[in-house]
C-alpha cells in the first residue's frame, strides 16, 4: 500500500465577494481533486485545539499524528533541526522573520508593519541581512541563522523560552508599538535588539537595492516562537511505514526529520505561488519508486497568498497544486498495479478577510483505490462541511487513513 498527504497549507477560506461569493476552492478548477472526493471520504477536522495558536507547526504535528498538546514546543526549534543546528539543552531558538515597517516616523515604535515577508525577499538577499545582524549583534550567547526568504533563526543561550511574543503575520498594517516586547514583562533584551537591527538594516545595500527596484525593504528583524530542543515519537515506529516529506519550508522538514522521516529537497521550491510544483511532483513519485511508502507534499502557496490578500494567487495555486502535482503523482500511483490511498487537506484556513491563520476546522478527504465512496460533487469547506462528518482531535486523522 502507498501513500500520499497532499497539504495545501492555508488553502481553506471564506467567501469572498470578489469572487462571486465563493471561496478559493470552490472557485478553483481542480478537476482531479473534485473527482477524487466524488469517490472519497469526506469531512471536517480540527487540526488546532482549542486554546492553542492556529500555526503550521500545530497543525501539522497533529496531522502527522503527533497530539499538538503534549509535543507543540514553538515552531523554531523544529526550523533549527531542519537547518541542522544542533541545539543545547539550554539554548532557545527564536523565528526571526526579516519585516518591512515604514520608515517615516521617528520612533521605532510609532512604525506600522507593512509586509512579514518584506515582499519574499530572496534567500540569497536575506542571507547578506542576516549575516550583518550577526557580525553586529551576535555574541557568545546569541547567533544568528539563514534559513529561507524571510524565515530565520536566532538561537540564544539561557533565552526565555515562555515569552508571549506577537506573530507579525497577525498584525499587518498597525502599529507595532502596542505588539513589541515589554520591558515591564521581561521583554526588555528582544525589544533592544529589535530596535538595533532597523538601525542596522534600513540603510543596507540590500535593501537600498530592493527600494531601488520598487520593492520593500527587509528593514527590522522580528523574533516569535521561541522554544527549547524538540522531541517526537518516530513515525515508523508508530506507524510502520518509510516515510517522506517534501516541503521548500524549514519547519515542516523539521517536523519530519524530528520524527525519523526522510526530508528530500527540490530544487526551485520557494515556499510561495512561483514554486516548482512538478519538481514536487517528480520527488514525490521518485520517493515510491524507492520503497518511501508514505509520502507527505506540503506546498505553502495558498497560505503565503492568504497573508498577502492576493485573491487570484490563490485560486491560482490550488489550480497547480491541482494539475502539477496532484494529477501527476496520482495517474502514477494508479500505473502501480497495488493499492493506494490519498488523503488531502490544509493544515489551518488563512482567510484573506484576516490575512492570519484561523482555528477553524477544515475540510478533509481519503481516497482509496479499492473502494469506491459515495463523495462530494466539488471539494470545499461547504460540500465538507455538509457531510457532518467531523472529527475533533486532527492527531486522529492519521488512523483514519492508516488503520481502516
Amino acid at each position: 500500500m502507498k501513500y500520499l498527504v497532499l497539504i495545501p497549507d492555508g488553502m481553506a477560506d471564506e467567501s469572498i465577494n470578489a469572487l462571486g461569493d465563493l471561496t478559493p476552492m470552490q472557485k478553483a478548477n481542480k478537476p482531479t481533486m473534485d473527482m477524487l472526493a466524488s469517490k472519497s471520504i469526506v469531512g471536517t477536522v480540527s487540526n488546532v485545539p482549542q486554546g492553542m495558536v492556529p500555526e503550521s507547526d500545530t497543525a501539522n504535528m497533529a496531522i502527522l499524528s503527533f497530539d499538538p498538546k503534549i509535543y507543540s514546543k514553538g515552531r523554531s526549534p523544529l526550523e533549527a533541526v531542519s537547518m541542522g543546528i544542533e541545539m543545547m539543552p539550554d539554548e532557545t531558538a527564536y523565528r526571526c522573520n526579516v519585516v518591512t515597517l515604514t520608515e517615516e516616523q521617528e520612533n521605532y515604535e510609532d512604525r506600522i508593519i507593512l509586509d512579514h515577508s518584506a515582499d519574499e525577499i530572496t534567500t540569497a538577499e536575506a542571507d547578506k541581512l542576516i549575516k550583518t545582524l550577526e557580525e553586529k549583534l551576535g555574541n557568545e550567547l546569541r547567533k544568528f541563522y539563514t534559513g529561507v526568504s524571510y524565515r530565520h533563526c536566532l538561537i540564544w543561550k539561557n533565552g526565555n523560552d515562555k515569552y508571549n511574543f506577537m506573530r507579525p503575520h497577525d498584525i499587518l498594517g498597525k502599529r507595532i508599538g502596542d505588539y513589541l516586547p515589554k520591558v515591564e514583562d521581561g521583554g526588555e533584551e528582544f525589544l533592544e535588539l529589535m530596535k538595533k537591527s532597523y538601525d542596522i538594516l534600513k540603510d543596507h545595500p540590500v535593501n537600498l537595492d530592493r527600494k531601488a527596484r520598487g520593492l520593500k525593504p527587509a528593514n527590522s528583524a522580528w523574533l516569535w516562537s521561541p522554544g527549547k530542543k524538540p522531541q517526537l515519537p518516530s513515525f515508523k515506529a508508530k506507524w510502520g511505514l518509510d516515510a517522506a516529506v517534501i516541503s521548500a519550508v524549514d519547519l515542516i522538514k523539521g517536523i519530519g526529520l524530528c520524527a525519523e522521516m526522510k526530508s528530500i529537497d527540490v530544487e526551485g521550491a520557494t515556499g510561495n505561488v512561483h514554486t516548482n510544483y512538478d519538481g514536487k511532483a517528480q520527488a514525490a513519485i521518485e520517493a515510491f519508486k524507492e520503497g518511501i511508502e508514505l509520502v507527505y507534499v506540503h506546498v505553502e502557496g495558498p497560505d503565503e497568498c492568504g497573508h498577502r490578500a492576493e485573491i487570484e494567487n490563490k485560486v491560482r495555486s490550488i489550480e497547480l497544486i491541482d494539475q502539477k502535482i496532484l494529477f501527476p503523482v496520482y495517474e502514477y500511483l494508479k500505473s502501480c498495479g497495488e493499492e493506494f490511498k490519498i488523503m488531502i487537506l490544509p493544515d489551518h484556513p488563512t482567510p484573506i478577510r484576516i490575512r492570519t491563520h484561523s482555528i477553524d476546522p477544515v475540510p478533509f478527504m481519503i481516497y482509496s483505490s479499492k473502494k469506491d465512496m459515495n463523495g462530494v460533487t466539488t471539494f470545499d469547506e461547504f460540500t465538507a462541511r455538509a457531510t457532518n462528518y467531523y472529527i475533533p482531535d486532527g492527531y486522529t486523522l492519521m488512523g483514519e487513513l492508516v488503520e481502516k
